[in-house]
């Protein structure tokens, strides 16, 4: 008897249940082998324009003090730089995006709580507003698996980090995947499935170490570009150091400099991302998902929703499906 796989176009899957879709040669890898498309600075669609956030402390002291003095002329100039998103989180998940990088603040002489997203300023909504959102959108799409990452945290004390974590938990509850479950096998989608586990949270903080529904923080490979060709030539040189054991991210975002900046006046981060997106893309179908050296896992991007980027990463995933040809007696 001879049976072969056919080829799925995975890039043809409805977007907002891509997982849910996935053909079941692929319900037995794990997650950490799979192409996963991400979405860098996830939260920042909805940055302060009115003025009401300073800059945010990590900016070069010359910005901040230009920021004070001449927010007119400055702010305008911030914000098109500090975007990264345009669509909003719902919009994301919807175009398939499964990982979210999430940047956390206070901010500063902030009598309350209140925790915001930043990226050069600071959100109009809070974190627990967006984490709200998300458990919604998880709500009606039950088979699909988001990972949520937690870091570069700006201005959290211990008490805020517990504060934190306590609203994480009363959000996801059930849905939360728990550390405990790291062998490769329980990471398999059929897992998942089976235990109505849909959140996997990778904190960037000691705190992770007291708390089971907390993963360690998952590495992120970033460039620190600004031109597409010197990205793709730092991460060829980081490929044939192989692959960290379990999930990481391969960040396509590139990054400005002053010098970038000023030798282009009238650009934005959006100019500079669009017109470098086809040369990322040509790289991105390239590359290959799995456990081998060179390897890649979760792809993330700028403005991942105004592209191929979603689909043209999910579709690396027919590399992992069974081509050959099974012969039984």
């Amino acid at each position: 008897m001879t049976s072969e796989v056919s080829q799925v176009s995975l890039s043809e899957l409805p977007m907002d249940n891509w997982m849910a879709h996935l053909p079941s040669a692929l319900w037995e890898t794990p997650l950490c082998y799979m192409a996963i498309p991400g979405s860098h600075n996830a939260i920042t669609y909805c940055l302060d324009r009115n003025d009401r956030s300073p800059v945010d402390p990590t900016q070069p002291d010359m910005l901040q003090k230009l920021d004070k003095y001449m927010k007119p002329i400055i702010r305008p100039f911030v914000y098109k730089w500090a975007i990264a998103q345009e669509s909003s989180i719902r919009e994301q998940l919807d175009s398939g995006v499964r990982y979210c990088d999430l940047r956390i603040a206070h901010r500063p002489n902030d009598s309350s709580n209140d925790l915001y997203f930043y990226h050069g300023v600071y959100t109009t909504i809070t974190v627990e507003m967006v984490l709200k959102e998300i458990r919604e959108w998880l709500d009606v799409h039950p088979k699909e698996v988001v990972i949520l990452s937690f870091s570069h945290f700006l201005g959290l004390s211990q008490e805020l980090h517990t504060l934190l974590v306590s609203s994480i938990k009363n959000v996801f509850d059930s849905k939360l995947c728990p550390k405990m479950v790291l062998t490769k096998c329980f990471q398999y989608i059929t897992f998942f499935f089976s235990q109505g586990h849909q959140v996997i949270v990778s904190y960037e903080h000691n705190i992770a170490n007291y708390h089971r529904e907390l993963w360690f923080h998952i590495p992120y490979w970033w460039a620190n570009k600004c031109k597409a060709e010197a990205l793709i030539e730092e991460f060829e040189r980081r490929k044939q150091n192989g692959r960290p054991g379990g999930f990481f991210v391969t960040g396509i975002n590139l990054t400005e400099d002053l010098k970038y900046i000023c030798s282009h006046p009238t650009e934005s981060l959006k100019d500079m991302v669009m017109s470098a997106y086809p040369i990322l893309l040509s790289w991105v179908k390239q590359q290959k998902p799995g456990s081998n050296t060179g390897s890649l896992n979760i792809i993330a991007g700028d403005f991942v929703t105004e592209s191929r980027f979603i689909p043209t990463v999910i579709a690396l995933n027919e590399n992992l499906l069974k081509r050959t040809i099974i012969t039984e007696p």
